[in-house]
């Protein structure tokens, strides 16, 4: 049996680092060691499982970014299924995830006014204080179970590779959110992986800027930094003012973040006091979203070390495929290799189809969700002959190297002619005055949808809709061109900081 096979839960997961060396911190606060950690996974276990919590029962976690969310995450999970929720939701969304997630309890920061708690004691779900340990290493907490809770669970102790470590919904822009259970073996796999593809080791330090109730910054920088018995420093949460101030604190040798993150940090640099370097960073990664090449570019100039993109999905524990550090070849505007699961590209009809022909990306292997919670007709679609059908549009090149299109959903039909806004947002980002685009479908009554984008302008520059249309007309064919451009300060941005293309014609008042 391979190591990777051996380590299946979250407990194994945190089993492996040295006792003394730090797994969790903060900027500017003592961290939390391996031994801690374990420590704390014992006490959380009993102190749920003395509450009548236990293996598969669901624990929603309403906490601020930072290391007790991490922490909590981590541990409630060693022992029960965690249910990260963002803090910032309102009462009504709280309402419907609550009572979607069947929750057990709910565990939030002790003093934090949070409408969760009263949806909590609407619905009678147990609310129970976690409680940071006062003068205590960053992320140690305890958790205060209301009076009166108390009992045994159904089963007790460490989690097995079968029980389910997380639960998320998927984004719902479409349709009605899907539950997406990921077992302890899914997300250990995708932890490991994704220490494999960074060759994360023990000295590796990850300066951690997502929020911790997205798969993302969940896998990608928590328990992947775990896996490889490394650290990770969390912050309270992204803001471009800060990062440099915490880069310079925490001096870490890597970060994950979203392409508009890169791009804000990128507009902070020339705060940056003249001379100063980057420390022992190796490598910066980008993922849940495409990173323009031009941003990729401008960021592997500044930072001076290379920059890892990389594709991922709540449905897969987050990483799928990965661009390759270097000797090996990364190339701007792939998400490159095959980083974990298999990846193949698929036609309509099931055919596996071969190198360089476009078709949906389909993946499968042990980072792979089983399927969605009691929702049969959308397992129907998604699954076919063991492969599950992402929704994301592409081809591999003979190399293996996966190129994305699109997703199939977000592809506009014009009159029957497919665009692909991705392929819009790249050319447009050439031009000299655009910082930011989001191409779009803007609904149309002969055609059915129109090509629209909406264009952050770089400070100081100005252009015009005609000039942009132009510049595009002589780069795209005819009817890729945008027939509408909006200009704006910022583009709407979803929780985790993705640019959000569905919905956004009606946002900005351009649907008929």
């Amino acid at each position: 049996m391979s190591n990777v096979d051996r380590i299946s839960t979250l407990g194994d997961l945190i089993g492996g680092g040295l006792s003394d060396a730090t797994a969790i911190g903060a900027p500017d606060r003592s961290g939390l060691t391996y031994g801690g950690l374990r420590d704390l996974a014992d006490r959380t276990i009993a102190s749920l499982n003395g509450m009548g919590i236990g293996r598969n029962d669901r624990v929603a976690l309403v906490l601020p970014n930072g290391p007790e969310m991490a922490t909590a995450f981590v541990t409630v999970g060693c022992g029960a299924t965690t249910a990260p929720l963002n803090p910032g939701y309102k009462a009504e969304e709280f309402d419907f995830y609550l009572s979607d997630l069947s929750a057990k309890a709910l565990v939030i920061l002790q003093g934090l006014e949070n409408p969760a708690r009263a949806v909590a004691a609407a619905r009678g779900i147990p609310i129970v204080e976690l409680a940071p340990v006062t003068d205590g290493a960053a992320g140690d907490f305890d958790l205060l179970a209301p009076e009166g809770l108390s009992g045994a669970p159904a089963t007790g102790g460490y989690a097995e590779a079968g029980d389910i470590a997380l639960v998320l919904h998927t984004s719902g822009t479409t349709a009605r959110p899907k539950i997406v259970p990921l077992s302890q073996v899914n997300v250990a796999a995708s932890a490991q992986n994704i220490a494999g593809t960074l060759a994360l080791t023990p000295e590796d330090t990850c300066l951690n800027v997502m929020p911790l109730f997205h798969i993302h910054g969940l896998i990608a920088a928590v328990l992947s930094s775990l896996a490889a018995g490394g650290s990770v420093v969390c912050t309270p949460g992204f803001n471009a003012f800060k990062f440099f101030g915490w880069f310079d604190a925490v001096n870490p040798s890597w970060y994950t973040a979203v392409p508009t993150m890169h791009q804000a940090i990128l507009g902070m640099v020339a705060r940056r006091p003249a001379g100063a370097g980057m420390g022992r960073l190796r490598f910066v990664r980008s993922s849940s979203a495409s990173l323009p090449p031009q941003v990729m570019t401008e960021m592997e100039q500044v930072f001076g070390v290379p920059v890892i993109e990389a594709y991922g999905m709540t449905e897969a524990a987050h990483q799928m495929a990965s661009n390759p550090l270097p000797p090996r070849s990364r190339f701007a505007g792939s998400v490159g290799l095959a980083a974990g699961p298999e990846i193949a590209i698929m036609d309509e009809d099931g055919k596996i189809l071969a190198a360089d022909d476009i078709g949906e990306v389909v993946i499968r292997g042990r980072n792979v969700t089983a399927g969605y919670e009691n929702n049969p007709d959308a397992n129907a679609k998604s699954f076919t002959d063991s492969w599950f059908r992402t929704g994301d549009q592409g081809f591999l090149d003979a190399d293996g190297y996966l190129r994305l299109t699109g997703r199939l959903k977000e592809l506009i039909n014009r009159g029957g002619e497919k665009v692909s806004p991705l392929e819009v947002d790249t050319v447009l980002m050439d031009h000299p005055a655009v910082a930011q685009i989001v191409t779009f479908a803007m609904p149309h009554a002969k055609l059915g949808e129109e090509v629209a984008a909406a264009v952050v302008l770089q400070e100081g520059i100005s252009v015009t809709e005609q000039e942009l249309r132009d510049f595009a007309n002589a780069r795209l064919a005819g009817f890729k061109v945008p027939r509408k451009i909006v200009f704006l300060a910022e583009i709407p941005k979803g929780a985790t900081g993705k640019l959000q293309r569905i919905g956004l014609a009606q946002k900005l008042g351009l649907a008929e």
